[in-house]
């Protein structure tokens, strides 16, 4: 960070950063087919903190990579984000209609359009990921490719927790269930977002295992958080519609635990994770105030 400039601050700079390259990396609204462009664009330029690419340049930068060589990477793990998004706020799935303060992408531009956008955006961040190898390192490039598929698919990852989210609505879950569905479903990508940004860096392989773990524990604190900000913000604050996981009876730790015991856990959370990283030394300050600002957020 920049002399002075705290973490809300360095979040904003880095964010306009990363949109900048992801309006570069999408095909513009006019590039036929349009309407679908426009879709995926509407989605993924919406605004947002851009927390996931912000964790990979952190993550890589605290080990030495350059920025250029980290952002490719960065805007592929926003656009698997964002398709994530889209398809979680479809009506077969949480049938939300605001997003990041506006209509959502099915709402905008009708369902069938949304699904395709969705697919499009992943499908487009592995065209981005294979494009170059960052810094010219192919065999790094081929394990950060894996790193994210891994994190992106099915088992303890982003797709499988989707679906154990749907089939517990309406259920009395246990501990370890309401865990794993955050872990897979949010947590994965978090963690995944920090440990790519180590692997384009050449961190050695206690590095590399130091931001995974680190990135657990602040993937989890983020989904208890987000859990805790749907029972007790506003749709102005979140820019989504707030209190719906409660009303769909979700497997949340609010419900499971009540909000004083939730953010209990999101403080025991972030404590391991600077315990962790501190492993890492004087650079890695910024993963260190970025896991205090996930659960200090308001939105």
């Amino acid at each position: 960070m920049k002399p002075q400039e705290n973490i809300e601050a360095y979040l904003s700079r880095r964010a306009a950063e990363v949109n900048q390259w992801l309006e570069s990396l999408v095909p513009s609204e006019m590039t036929p087919p349009v309407n679908l462009h426009r879709a995926m664009r509407y989605s993924l330029l919406a605004g947002g903190k851009r927390l996931r690419p912000v964790l990979v340049l952190m993550a890589g930068e605290a080990l030495g990579a350059a920025t250029d060589d980290l952002m490719p990477a960065a805007c592929a793990m926003e656009m698997i984000h964002t398709y994530s998004l889209i398809h979680d706020d479809l009506p077969a799935m949480d049938n939300d209609d605001l997003r990041r303060g506006r209509p959502t992408c099915h709402k905008a531009f009708g369902e069938a359009v949304a699904i395709l956008a969705g697919d499009a955006l992943l499908t487009r961040a592995f065209e981005v990921l294979a494009a170059e190898a960052p810094g010219g390192d192919v065999d790094r490039q081929i394990r950060v490719i894996k790193e994210v598929a891994a994190a992106a698919g099915t088992v303890n990852a982003l797709i499988g927790g989707q679906v154990a989210d749907i089939e517990n609505e309406g259920r009395q879950v246990t501990d370890s269930t309401l865990e794993y569905i955050h872990r897979s479903k949010t947590g994965a990508m978090i963690r995944s977002s920090v440990t790519i940004g180590g692997i384009i860096a050449g961190g050695d392989n206690n590095q590399i295992e130091t931001l995974r773990q680190y990135g657990e524990k602040i993937g989890l604190a983020f989904q208890v958080a987000d859990d805790i900000l749907d029972v007790t913000s506003t749709s102005e604050q979140l820019g989504k519609t707030p209190g719906k996981d409660m009303a769909a009876r979700k497997a949340t730790y609010p419900a499971l635990h009540g909000v004083a015991q939730s953010e209990n856990r999101a403080r025991q959370l972030v404590g391991e994770a600077i315990e962790i990283i501190s492993a890492l030394g004087p650079s890695a300050y910024k993963l260190k105030e970025m896991a205090s600002f996930i659960i200090a957020r308001t939105s």
